[in-house]
């Protein structure tokens, strides 16, 4: 097969992932080409700030893009090896704090460096906290926080394409269909029916891409294994319930085993101050949460997720979490809202019931609804649980006005079977992201960028 053009590095996707891979060889002498399904970041921001802009672009860029899903999160830089990902897997404790020190100076080279760490200072604060986390079953897991907020997060997208401009070629509004390997040696891809070629190719789809990577690498015969899939709600209740722990932590990662079933409960990216926002999710859906440097709110959120890994014979979690996702869409034409002394009581939220409760919701286009109808009895019953639990810490969480969104989902593809050097059996064939199933965030996901770039550098100066 002819090439239309042949490059030394290919990589697919350019959320941070890949685009950290970019950085890491932009100056390395190498011929590279970046492939992105979604809109580049300034076109993806002009949409994201269009009110004339079709409803399914609006949607499609929230997910995909320059930046990847993360481009409108609320940029936290989660500066810990405890979670953000597995990437402990493969690398060593001490290699992993490294390269999570090395993004964040990345990070703040692009426009972060003013952008407040927390987790720095208040020593006794959060012993007193994982005190009354622990008197009450839970586990919290503090960690140093680099907040950049979702406009400063843009600003810094914006910079590192400028940078990478004139270093890298960069097809946006265009997708991968196939990836060709031959003899267990990979060879490029195919874009709209042309092949270009490549001695390195790296797979960093992310979540949008991810059914789709998962079935390309079947094709090539390499083997995965399933990972859980996380499904729950959003939680938003008023921001002074939660400044105990927020103004100490900012982000802080509570865990909580249920006495009903023995799952696994957790929190999950609050937002202090923040907004809840809808998520799309291949056409489905879903609910996630934003804040910004400089637009507050006067509620935070956070999300509450029940992990379930499946096993035999069942190995299609993203097809299960799908389908949960699809009853809310069915029942409330997208996100439903619910008070949680609605749930409690066994009825559904009306209009006039989410306006009699004490939470202004930062998301008045979600249907209220009854979120029982949606979400499986164990992972309702592991929620009201983990939300009595909070409350024994921050004392009003569990109001029968703290309001629920759902559903919230977190698709983690399957995991490919990778070396140390996140190289999968085909020879110079990378996967890495929340498409390869190794990351769950901004800062794993760059530094495994950072990672596949280290390791094409040292074989190129072999």
């Amino acid at each position: 097969m002819k090439a239309v053009k042949t490059y030394d590095v290919i990589i697919i996707g350019a959320g941070p992932a890949g685009i950290f891979t970019a950085l890491e060889l932009a100056d390395k002498g190498l011929e590279i080409l970046m492939v992105e399904k979604g809109q580049d970041i300034r076109e993806r921001i002009a949409t994201s700030r269009n009110k004339n802009a079709l409803p399914k672009d609006k949607v499609r860029n929230v997910v995909c893009g320059w930046g990847g899903a993360g481009a409108f999160s609320d940029g936290k830089l989660t500066l810990t090896t405890e979670f953000g990902g597995n990437l402990d897997d493969y690398l060593s404790k001490e290699e992993l704090a490294e390269k999570i020190r090395y993004v964040d100076e990345t990070y703040c080279r692009f426009g972060g460096a003013g952008r407040k760490v927390y987790g720095d200072e208040h020593a006794d604060l959060i012993r007193d906290l994982k005190r009354k986390a622990a008197a009450a079953d839970l586990r919290l897991i503090p960690a140093r926080i680099r907040h950049l907020g979702t406009d400063v997060n843009g600003e810094i997208l914006t910079n590192m394409r400028d940078f990478l401009a004139d270093k890298a070629d960069i097809m946006a509004d265009t997708a991968v269909d196939r990836i060709i390997a031959e003899d267990g040696v990979v060879k490029g891809v195919i874009i709209k029916d042309m092949f270009y070629g490549c001695r390195y190719l790296v797979g960093a789809p992310g979540r949008e891409g991810a059914e789709w990577f998962v079935n390309e690498v079947s094709q090539l015969g390499l083997e995965f294994t399933s990972n859980a899939v996380d499904i729950g709600v959003r939680v938003e209740m008023p921001a002074e319930v939660l400044e105990s722990i927020t103004d100490v932590v900012y982000e802080s990662k509570l865990v909580y085993f249920s006495r009903s079933f023995d799952d696994r409960v957790r929190t999950f990216c609050m937002n202090p101050n923040g907004f809840v926002v809808t998520e799309n999710n291949d056409g489905l859906l879903t609910v996630n949460g934003h804040s910004y440097a400089h637009k507050k709110s006067e509620n935070t959120n956070f999300a509450v997720l029940v992990s379930k890994k499946f096993t035999e014979p069942f190995r299609e979690p993203i097809k299960y979490g799908k389908y949960i996702a699809n009853l809310a869409n069915i029942l409330g034409g997208g996100v439903i809202v619910q008070r949680l002394g609605d749930l409690l009581d066994g009825r559904r939220s009306t209009e006039e019931r989410i306006m009699r409760g004490l939470v202004r919701p930062t998301m008045p286009t979600a249907t209220p609804g009854d979120l029982s109808l949606v979400l499986p009895y164990r992972h309702l019953q592991d929620i009201k649980e983990m939300l009595a639990a909070l409350d024994e810490v921050a004392p009003g969480a569990n109001s029968r006005h703290t309001l629920l969104y759902g559903v919230e989902v977190k698709f983690y593809s399957n995991r490919l079977e990778l070396s140390a050097n996140l190289e999968t059996k085909v020879h110079n064939f990378f996967a890495i992201g929340d498409g390869a199933g190794i990351t769950r965030g901004l800062v794993q996901a760059s530094a495994a960028g950072v990672t596949v770039g280290q390791v094409i550098t040292a074989r190129e100066e072999c």
